[in-house]
């Protein structure tokens, strides 16, 4: 045993010693700039914490090279990319229209080969206090779209409802859509998240004495809250997608529910945020012209505010009122966690990150558009193949009609939803 892991560690060390010796070459392919690692944030805060810190990591000043690229948000219109184009980072703007607009300007820009390139999605985000707490690092493998469903305001929903929201297609809460419109459900590659979630596991996590005041709270409600009320760490579990700002025991449970039908028992919501569905979506589009490898995307989150109050506070008060203090520690470990990954991955190119890690679970969408049997939902439309580029498996309604006893987006559920 001991002879094993001193050769491993040999191994590894001769590993990164001829990854270091190349690390001043700038990379291109054909001409372009073509990065190990593209980070991904969403707004100032989360870009900030790189471009302040990279410089101090060894790996260099984040801020070296600035390249513009058409469809980028106004108000972020660069990648930004070390001297050696190793690591690059975009900030997409809030929302899941930017974040969809901008990657989009990314992946299809002339400037860049992003074929062989790892997507690190990196911000902050609500969390769960049953899974992680104020400051947590989440690393998911299924990102889930849940505010995609019927809406009753609540005071007017049927008395047996447990909410407001019901899935299209259906007729109750907590039923699996039949009208798809194949964003609901996005899983990542989970034996590389694995590989992500032991470098993370690495950081030094920063907390504060205000954080633990406020999730000491969590402490009340027993068992079920334990999680929110311990220092931060680095958990696997998911990632809910809402535009709407949503706070409250109740729409969190809800979710709660919605992530575990949608993913056929499988997944496991701690984070929320805005971006995430639409980053991925446009991620497996590009994956399908062959232009970027969805084997290579991994979503981190950290917790900056609990999705829910603690015994004894309202949802009210616990949203716009008291202070989690949990935004700046939750910024400091998009740092602290992630510079590991990054780290991890370009230390380690050439022995194990540049073939790529072969996933041992089902990627992509509701659809099977990438090919695979899809672990949720009514199955693949394509039959496993996955849907070709350039458009060469023709139309979806096409397509739609062969698949036998399977109504996708039946008539009266997309009149419905619409």
């Amino acid at each position: 045993m001991h002879l094993f892991l001193w050769a491993t560690t040999a191994l590894l060390a001769l590993c990164e010693a001829g990854q270091a010796a190349a690390a001043s070459i700038p990379r291109t392919e054909h001409g372009k700039i073509a990065p190990k690692v593209l980070i991904i944030s969403m707004f100032a805060p989360e870009a900030d914490i790189w471009y302040t810190n990279m410089p101090h990591s060894g790996l260099g000043d984040l801020l070296a090279v600035n390249v513009s690229a058409p469809g980028l948000s106004m108000l972020y219109p660069h990648v930004h990319c070390l001297a050696d184009h190793s690591v690059c980072q975009v900030t997409t703007g809030e929302s899941e229209i930017n974040a969809a607009a901008s990657i989009m300007a990314v992946t299809l820009s002339t400037k860049f080969d992003l074929r062989k390139t790892y997507f690190l999605v990196a911000g902050i985000a609500g969390v769960n206090p049953k899974v992680s707490t104020l400051g947590g690092v989440a690393l998911a493998r299924y990102a889930v779209q849940v505010a995609l469903q019927y809406e009753f305001d609540a005071r007017e929903m049927p008395e047996n409802f447990t909410s407001g929201y019901f899935s299209y297609g259906t007729l109750l809460p907590n039923e699996y859509p039949t009208t798809l419109y194949g964003t609901e459900v996005l899983e990542i590659n989970e034996a590389l998240r694995d590989i992500a979630y032991s470098f993370a596991a690495k950081a030094n996590l920063t907390d504060n004495s205000g954080a633990a005041e406020y999730r000491a709270r969590y402490h009340a409600a027993g068992a079920v809250y334990a999680s929110g009320a311990e220092p931060p760490s680095v958990v696997k579990c998911d990632s809910a997608t809402s535009d709407v700002y949503y706070s409250g025991a109740l729409l969190s449970e809800e979710f709660e529910n919605v992530t575990e039908v949608w993913t056929n028992g499988t997944g496991k919501y701690c984070m929320t945020a805005q971006e995430d569905n639409a980053t991925l979506e446009v991620l497996l589009r590009m994956a399908i012209e062959g232009i970027v490898d969805f084997s290579r995307v991994i979503v981190m989150r950290t917790g900056s505010d609990f999705d829910r109050p603690p015994p004894g506070v309202s949802a009210y008060q616990h949203l716009v009122i008291l202070q989690q203090n949990g935004f700046l520690i939750a910024i400091e470990n998009i740092f602290q966690a992630g510079i590991e990954i990054v780290k991890g991955i370009v230390s380690q190119w050439d022995c194990t990150f540049k073939k790529g890690v072969k996933p041992n679970n089902y990627i992509g969408d509701v659809f099977g558009s990438l090919g695979g049997k899809p672990d949720f939902g009514p199955g693949s439309l394509t039959g496993g193949a996955g849907f070709k580029p350039d458009g060469k498996s023709g139309d979806l309604k096409k397509r739609e009609s062969m698949v036998k006893g399977r109504a996708v987006v039946p008539p009266v559920g997309r009149q419905a939803a619409r």
